[in-house]
């Protein structure tokens, strides 16, 4: 019987001989993560984070595109807790509104790279043959490209692409481009690079799921192979996938925020910590609250999503239990 159609579940003997509820393997996961404090601290901060950029238009007390030529770069203060920029824009409200950048390009950009990763490398491991050469031969072309350099190429081919669009399709991709500060853009470069390490996760997993026991009986009763990778392979990938998504979005974070310091992200007066960091090195002598305050949330930013994925890695791995 296949483990994705059936509950995984453990039992323990409680005290005084009795055998505890079953528990599945989500549920315990659960328990080993919180039990981890690590790796709570980083759900804790990233679930604050969310909603802080849910909430940015409540919890920011200027607008982020606020120009104030009377108080420029001031530094902390009671009107401005965390001082004001080159402009004379609040710093911590372009904070706020910089979380909302970065949270929704690491999770859309996550997002396209696991639809585009995950039925890849399970196409080319479960077929094999032919299909898996070609793929993997595509993989390694790309694999060759240095990533950043890459990034850059669709970056800027993008931005000129998508400011003369035309067509129906073409022209809406271009509108929500615009509408969000040039997101759309940073989506595509970002998925169509990192979508290379999943798939090839997912092909090494799926490599060795298919040829389980359960995997052949199902061959043997005339299961269909779409049924097969749908109910059987699928489920069981799912929790390398998860940490490797979770992985993933500090390096989707930290690249995004690279390019915005190259002035290849978003588009100002859209805020963003990569492109606020750009503007505290300018002035790290004479104003270094500029650079700190950006600094020191992307890095707390990254470190939590670190620890949550370290978290998430120890706790779905069965052999950690004990």
């Amino acid at each position: 019987m296949s483990s994705s159609t059936r509950e995984s579940a453990t039992t323990e003997l409680r005290p005084g001989g009795r055998l505890a509820k079953p528990t599945s393997m989500w549920q315990d996961a659960w328990t080993r993560l919180r039990r981890n404090r690590a790796a709570m601290f980083g759900f804790v901060f990233v679930v604050v984070l969310i909603v802080v950029a849910v909430f940015a238009p409540v919890l920011a007390p200027y607008p982020y595109d606020k120009v104030d030529f009377g108080a420029i770069t001031q530094t902390p203060s009671r009107e401005h807790l965390l001082g004001t920029d080159s402009l004379g824009r609040d710093v911590l409200s372009r904070l706020i509104y910089g979380a909302r950048v970065s949270l929704s390009v690491s999770v859309v950009a996550e997002l396209v790279i696991l639809l585009i990763g995950v039925p890849v490398g399970m196409i080319s491991a479960y077929y094999g043959g032919w299909i898996d050469m070609m793929i993997q031969r595509v993989v390694d072309v790309l694999y060759a490209f240095p990533s950043l350099l890459l990034i850059i190429v669709i970056m800027t081919y993008l931005k000129a692409a998508l400011k003369v669009a035309q067509g129906p399709i073409a022209g809406m991709v271009s509108t929500i481009n615009n509408a969000t500060g040039g997101l759309v853009g940073v989506f595509l470069a970002l998925a169509l690079v990192f979508w290379l390490t999943v798939s090839r996760l997912v092909r090494g997993e799926v490599l060795a799921i298919k040829e389980r026991q359960y995997i052949e009986a199902a061959r043997c009763i005339g299961v269909s192979n779409r049924r097969i990778i749908l109910r059987h392979i699928l489920p069981n990938t799912l929790a390398p996938v998860v940490i490797a998504a979770t992985f993933g979005i500090p390096s989707v974070i930290s690249m995004e925020a690279g390019l915005s310091f190259l002035g290849l992200g978003v588009e100002p007066p859209m805020p963003s910590w990569g492109m606020m960091i750009s503007e505290g090195v300018q002035n790290i002598r004479s104003h270094p609250h500029l650079l700190i305050a950006s600094g020191v949330l992307l890095s707390l930013t990254l470190l939590a999503f670190n620890f949550l994925g370290d978290g998430l890695r120890d706790a779905m791995d069965p052999w950690m239990k004990n």
